[in-house]
């Protein structure tokens, strides 16, 4: 009796604790490259719960079925060694679970790392996010704007992240809309996501870059084409031009709140020109992006 008391208090609290548990982010996508980890992990979590069960069941009858109370006290197992069947089942189904795990997960790579599916005849749209201790600047090259821990992007359209780092080695990431993507000093990596739903997600630097990394939060506002162009007019209507001193100050370690200008730093600062392509992208398609990217400027 105390031991089920015991198991059914360990239960109710445990009930108890999840209850005021919010659900995991990643696992509420709000973009195609989200929805396809989402799904990934969902498939990872299920094979993974069925080979417990199933372990834990064997488990059970084996510990039932020859428990000592129902053996003579002289019995002794048989030496029993070279199995076929049961060393195929231990060497194969190990083997035939990686290789599922492992078709899956290539072939989610090449979908994440390439333009969403269903926007491949659109024009994305190209920000350039870089980090510095410890903050998160954006510059939008076709708006000529440069905003600083917020992005605003708008809905179904394709969103082309050029990311690199103005110190060490961070991490751009938001859950919500898909994974996560290092942003190092000397070289631009590119990041392709879009959101379908309007609102607000969290994004953050999901790899340790000093004491301020825990604050190392941007926000994210996904809204309709026609409010992100409204944005865009009351900005350049109302911000203030962003200088080249006014950067190196940003520059400097600490932390900021949101900030916004017109004008980008990529017009005085440029992004490295070495850029790491994932998805087979040839150089000579790299030089013409970065011409027509340096004709914004």
């Amino acid at each position: 009796m105390k031991l089920k008391g015991t198991l059914l208090l360990l239960l109710s609290m445990l009930v108890v604790f999840l209850s005021g548990c919010e659900p995991l982010l990643v696992l509420d996508p709000k973009g195609p490259q989200a929805e396809r980890q989402a799904s990934d992990i969902m498939i990872s979590i299920g094979i993974m719960a069925f080979i417990v069960i199933v372990v834990m069941v064997l488990l059970v009858y084996m510990l039932v079925k020859y428990r000592a109370s129902r053996l003579p006290d002289d019995y002794e197992p048989p030496h029993i060694e070279g199995n076929p069947i049961l060393e195929g089942i231990l060497i194969g189904v190990p083997i035939i679970i990686v290789a599922i795990l492992s078709f899956i997960t290539v072939k989610s790579n090449y979908i994440v790392e390439s333009t969403p599916e269903g926007y491949e005849d659109q024009e994305p749209l190209v920000i350039y996010a870089s980090s510095s201790n410890w903050k998160w600047h954006f510059s939008y090259p076709e708006q000529d704007i440069e905003t600083v821990n917020y992005l605003y992007i708008p809905t179904d359209r394709p969103i082309e992240f050029k990311l690199y780092s103005f110190g060490p080695i961070t991490s751009f990431w938001i859950p919500q809309l898909g994974g996560q993507k290092y942003a190092m000093a000397d070289m631009v990596t590119t990041l392709h996501l879009a959101a379908e739903t309007p609102g607000e997600y969290m994004g953050r630097n999901a790899n340790f870059s000093g004491k301020g990394f825990a604050e190392n939060t941007f926000t994210v506002t996904a809204m309709t084409q026609t409010k992100f162009d409204e944005w865009v007019e009351e900005v350049h209507e109302t911000a203030e031009p962003l200088t080249e001193d006014t950067f190196e100050q940003l520059l400097e370690p600490g932390h900021l709140g949101r900030m916004t200008f017109t004008g980008t730093h990529l017009a005085f600062s440029p992004a490295p020109e070495h850029e790491h392509s994932d998805d087979g992208m040839d150089s000579e398609k790299q030089h013409n992006m970065h011409a027509k990217h340096a004709a914004h400027e």
